[in-house]
């Protein structure tokens, strides 16, 4: 495994000769653990690349980032120092909207520009402060925060027994809500990439109209596809998700799923 500058990008199983990278967003309160198996997932050809947010793992001493803004600026920075060569990216839950606004924020800095964006069980960034399906408040009570974490199948239950462990999650959870509630949609901002949006069956925290919203936030084309289980898949379809949009590196993988047309929303 190779840590990158800083610490901010991980790369599970370095492949120095590959053509491609997939860029891996995490969800509130998390890290990279979840995504690392992803290597066997992968062509050969792919690297993963996984980026830390500040204050968990390799960079816990380092601050939370204080708002939205900031948690930006870190991850544009880490995702400019990757090698030069075609990547996607993946986000999962809030880790949906880091992509989108990340691939936004590239795109104005004349940086590297994404192939395709990947969206995973995360609603679009255009639901208004407060809407339904919204996480709490970072003001929520350890309890409550714990709960919610819980409830999404993010918290191993080894961390409800351990006091020091719970204290970081909460800790984590909390800092993530408060950079996500910071954050604001800029009206009439829209991805010009081919635009994935993976949505688990069972998951109650997505809006039912999340595709819908999702498809008009694209100006290209948009990829829809149904899985089992809830928030986190079922254990082996998280394994294995990275297949689902296989197709984004050409010669591998299925024929593209139906994306919307002119208006039309068609699910896989």
């Amino acid at each position: 495994m190779s840590v990158g500058t800083g610490g901010a990008i991980v790369r599970p199983l370095p492949r120095p000769g590959a053509t491609a990278t997939l860029v891996c967003l995490s969800f509130c309160g998390g890290g990279t653990a979840p995504f690392r198996p992803w290597t066997a997932a992968l062509p050969g050809d792919v690297e993963l690349a996984l980026v830390t947010y500040p204050g968990r793992e390799g960079r816990y001493t380092e601050p939370f980032a204080a708002d939205w803004d900031e948690l930006m600026a870190d991850v544009v920075a880490a995702v400019e120092t990757l090698k030069p060569r075609p990547f996607v990216l993946f986000g999962h839950s809030m880790g949906a909207r880091v992509a989108f606004d990340l691939a936004l924020r590239l795109s104005r800095h004349a940086g590297p520009q994404p192939s395709a964006v990947v969206v995973s069980a995360g609603n679009p960034p255009s639901d208004r402060p407060g809407a339904p399906h919204t996480p709490p408040a970072d003001r929520a009570t350890d309890t409550e925060l714990l709960s919610w974490m819980r409830g999404l199948g993010q918290l191993p239950d080894v961390i409800l027994t351990e006091p020091d462990l719970r204290r970081m999650a909460v800790d984590t959870c909390r800092a993530d809500l408060r950079v996500l509630q910071s954050y604001r949609y800029a009206p009439g901002a829209r991805l010009h990439q081919p635009l994935y949006v993976l949505c688990p069956q069972d998951d109650e925290s997505m809006a039912p109209q999340a595709p819908h919203g999702w498809a008009a936030l694209a100006s290209g084309p948009v990829h829809v596809r149904t899985l089992p289980g809830g928030h986190f898949y079922t254990s082996a379809g998280w394994q294995g998700l990275p297949e689902h949009f296989a197709d984004v590196w050409h010669r591998h993988g299925p024929r593209p799923a139906p994306a919307y047309r002119a208006g039309q929303l068609r699910h896989d």
